[in-house]
């Protein structure tokens, strides 16, 4: 092998090694560039996931708030029962022992209270307003 030849043999090795080195160059800094892309998209996903699992815990305390407020509501509206309920036990037990009441509490109650308390049966605001337009003034009681 002539000197000529070794020499090119040896700048194609080179040749050759330098381009595999560049290749692999390009190739670990194109996964740098993958792997900080899906370091910034992991990022972005635990950042969605914490707002994810804050807005799921407001939401829990909503929740319990709202069944604490409404188990209240539930227990003032047994108690507005019961009491109705006594005081129209109390009433029935008057009209027993009060002779007077209950031909007080038999009579049909005077026209102007009856037409005040007539209403039809009302759907919605406009409605009602319609209804509270079409009606007549109420008489003073001395006409």
């Amino acid at each position: 092998m002539s000197t000529l030849r070794q020499a090119l043999y040896g700048f194609a090795l080179l040749a050759s090694i330098a381009l595999l080195v560049w290749g692999q160059s390009q190739r670990i800094e194109v996964a740098e560039q993958k792997t900080g892309r899906a370091q910034d998209a992991a990022e972005t996903a635990l950042a969605r996931a914490t707002r994810s699992e804050e807005t799921a815990a407001r939401l829990q305390t909503s929740l319990q708030e709202e069944r604490t407020a409404q188990a209240a509501l539930r227990s003032q509206q047994d108690q507005l029962r019961q009491g109705l309920a006594a005081r129209q036990r109390k009433i029935e037990d008057l009209k027993r022992e009060n002779a007077e009441l209950r031909l007080w509490a038999d009579q049909p109650l005077p026209d102007a209270a009856r037409r005040m308390r007539e209403r039809p049966a009302i759907t919605g605001a406009a409605a009602y307003r319609d209804w509270l337009s079409g009606r007549s003034a109420l008489h003073p009681v001395g006409d």
